[in-house]
C-alpha cells in the first residue's frame, strides 16, 4: 500500500488522530441500535459485534471512545471492519486502533489490501469531456462507480484523460462541481478500491488529491 494513501485516510478521518470521536461507542452504538427503528437491524449487528471485539481484545465496553455513529480509532473503524480487518501490526498482542498509531496504519493497510488494492497501478485521471449532450447525461446520472466500461469507450464518448493511461484499463466516468465549474474524471480500480472505505466519490477523491499533495 502507497504510504500516502494510508496517511490520506487518517488525515481525512480524524486529523492524524486528534478528532477521533468523543462518545463512549457502548452508548453511541446502544442508542441508535434501540432508539433509531429506521436502521435498528444495521446498528444491532454493529452493537454485536462491538461486544465481540471489546471480549477479544480484553478491554471493558465501556471504556472506549469514537464518533456518534461508533466508528472508532485513528481510521474511523465500524466495529465489524474491525473485526474483518484491523491486525496487530506491531505484534504486542493487541488490536489497538484507538491509542496505538502503528496498529491503525497497519489496520488500514490491511483493509486495503483485503479490498483489491493494485499496487503501482493509478488512481485516477482527470479527464477532458467532449461528448455530446447525450453523453453529459448519462455521466451525470451515473451512480455506479465500479469500473466497469473500457477506457477506450470512454474515449469514444469524449472523455479523454489527460494522463497517458491503458486504453484496455477498467475505468468509470466521474463528474464533479469544481470551483471553476464542472469537472471530469476517469476513475480508475484503485479509486474503487478507495470508495470501499466510504462509498462516497467525493471522499475518494479527497483522499486521492490529499495523498497526492502528500507525496509531493
Amino acid at each position: 500500500m502507497p504510504a500516502e494513501i494510508i496517511v490520506a485516510i487518517i488525515g481525512v478521518e480524524t486529523y492524524y488522530g486528534t478528532h477521533a470521536g468523543k462518545t463512549r461507542v457502548l452508548d453511541a452504538l446502544s442508542t441508535l441500535a434501540f432508539d433509531y427503528p429506521r436502521r435498528s437491524a444495521f446498528f444491532r449487528k454493529k452493537l454485536k459485534a462491538y461486544l465481540q471485539l471489546t471480549r477479544d481484545e480484553q478491554v471493558d465496553p465501556a471504556s472506549l471512545k469514537g464518533s456518534y455513529a461508533g466508528a472508532m480509532g485513528y481510521g474511523q473503524f465500524m466495529p465489524s471492519s474491525f473485526l474483518h480487518y484491523a491486525i496487530d501490526f506491531d505484534g504486542d498482542g493487541y488490536r489497538d486502533i484507538w491509542h496505538n498509531p502503528v496498529d491503525a496504519i497497519g489496520s488500514v493497510a490491511n483493509y486495503f489490501a483485503r479490498h483489491g488494492w493494485k499496487q503501482g497501478e493509478p488512481v485516477a485521471s482527470k479527464a477532458h469531456f467532449s461528448g455530446d449532450a447525450k453523453a453529459v447525461n448519462w455521466v451525470r446520472g451515473r451512480k455506479n462507480l465500479k469500473p466497469d466500461y473500457k477506457l477506450s469507450e470512454l474515449i469514444k464518448l469524449g472523455l479523454e484523460p489527460q494522463a497517458g493511461l491503458d486504453i484496455q484499463q477498467p475505468s468509470t466516468p466521474i463528474r464533479f462541481a469544481g470551483a471553476r465549474g464542472k469537472e471530469y474524471w476517469v476513475g480508475l480500480h484503485n479509486f474503487y478500491v478507495i470508495t470501499r472505505y466510504n462509498h462516497s466519490a467525493l471522499y475518494a477523491m479527497s483522499v486521492y488529491q490529499l495523498s497526492q499533495k502528500i507525496a509531493n
